[in-house]
C-alpha cells in the first residue's frame, strides 16, 4: 500500500473535516505533523506525547474553570488570596457591548479562553478600536478544543475581558514568569522577556541555573543576564499550591512593581506541538510526568 504523503495530514488539519475527527486520532495526526514520529499512547515517554495522553484520559470539570481566564480568578482567590489577582474591569459577551468610556487611560481586553490575542491599550485618544474589534472578533471564534482538542476549553462561555495594565515603574514591562509543576513539584521554570521587541524565552532550575535547552517557537538567549527577584522562594510556593494534586500544570505570574500577579493556569504548553531546540529536554521532562493509572482505551 502506498504511503499517504506528509502534506495530506499537513492539510488535513486545516480543513473543517478534521473537526470531526475522534480526538485520540486527531491529536496522533498533528503530532505526527509536528515531530515527525508516531504518537506513542499505550507507553509515553516524552513530555509532549504525555500532554497528548492527558487531553485524553484526565478530564476534571474544575479543569474548565480553572483554564477560564475569568473564573480562574476565583479559583486562585480560593487557593493562594485575592492579593495576587490583576483587577478586572469588566466582562462582556461582544466587543460591542464594551463601554470604552467607563474603562482608563491603560487597560487590557482579551478573550476569557484565549491564547496570546491580547489587546493593549496604553493611551485611550490614540486607541484603534476599529483593529481591536477587528483581533478581538476573530479570537472569541477560535475554538481550541476543535483546533488541538484541548479539552478543558469545550466548554468555557467565551467573553471579553478588560484587566489594569501592568508595567513594571524601572523595566517597563511585565515579566512572565513561568513554573512548570508536576504533581504539584516545581521542577524548572522560563522567563519570557522582550515581549515587544522580538521575544525571547529562557529556561532556569529551581537553583536558577540557565538550561541549555529552549523551545523552537520563542527561542532561549542565552547571553541575557536576567536578574531575579528575592521573592522567587514565594512563587514557587504559591505554584506548588495551585498544582496540587495534578499531574501536569505550567503556573504563570507576572511581577510587576515588586508584587506577584496571577497570570494564566496552563495543562498543556503549545497544545503539546512545540519541539523543543533539544529534543533530549522532552525526554527529561517526560520523566519527570507521572500519569495517573487510568484505562487508555
Amino acid at each position: 500500500m502506498k504511503k499517504i504523503p506528509r502534506r495530506f495530514w499537513r492539510k488535513l488539519t486545516k480543513t473543517k473535516l478534521y473537526n470531526f475527527i475522534p480526538d485520540k486520532w486527531a491529536v496522533a495526526i498533528k503530532y505526527r505533523n509536528h515531530f515527525y514520529k508516531k504518537l506513542n499512547l499505550k507507553d509515553p515517554e516524552t513530555f509532549n506525547e504525555k500532554l497528548q495522553w492527558l487531553k485524553l484520559y484526565d478530564r476534571k470539570p474544575e479543569y474548565t474553570r480553572m483554564v477560564d481566564k475569568y473564573l480562574a480568578k476565583d479559583y486562585v482567590a480560593d487557593v493562594i488570596g485575592k492579593e495576587y489577582i490583576i483587577p478586572t474591569l469588566g466582562v462582556w459577551r461582544s466587543f460591542d457591548e464594551i463601554d470604552f468610556d467607563a474603562l482608563p487611560e491603560k487597560f487590557v481586553l482579551k478573550c476569557n479562553h484565549g491564547s496570546g490575542d491580547v489587546v493593549i491599550c496604553k493611551d485611550k485618544a490614540k486607541f484603534d478600536i476599529a483593529a481591536a474589534r477587528k483581533k478581538l472578533n476573530a479570537a472569541i471564534k477560535q475554538d481550541y478544543y476543535k483546533v488541538s482538542r484541548e479539552w478543558p476549553y469545550k466548554n468555557v462561555p467565551r467573553r471579553i475581558i478588560a484587566e489594569e495594565y501592568l508595567e513594571d515603574n524601572e523595566t517597563h514591562d511585565a515579566r512572565d514568569y513561568k513554573f512548570f509543576c508536576f504533581n504539584g513539584e516545581v521542577k524548572c521554570f522560563k522567563v519570557d522577556f522582550d515581549r515587544f521587541t522580538g521575544r525571547h524565552a529562557n529556561w532556569y532550575d529551581c537553583d536558577r541555573n540557565l538550561l541549555p535547552y529552549g523551545e523552537k517557537v520563542c527561542l532561549p538567549d542565552f547571553h541575557k543576564q536576567l536578574d531575579f527577584p528575592n521573592i522567587m522562594p514565594e512563587m514557587i510556593n504559591i505554584a506548588e499550591k495551585l498544582s496540587r494534586g495534578i499531574p501536569f500544570l505550567r503556573v504563570d505570574f507576572y511581577y510587576v512593581n515588586k508584587k506577584i500577579y496571577s497570570g494564566e493556569l496552563t495543562f498543556y504548553p503549545a497544545a503539546g506541538f512545540k519541539p523543543f531546540t533539544d529534543m533530549e529536554w522532552d525526554r527529561i521532562m517526560g520523566g519527570w510526568l507521572k500519569l495517573p493509572e487510568q484505562k487508555t482505551t
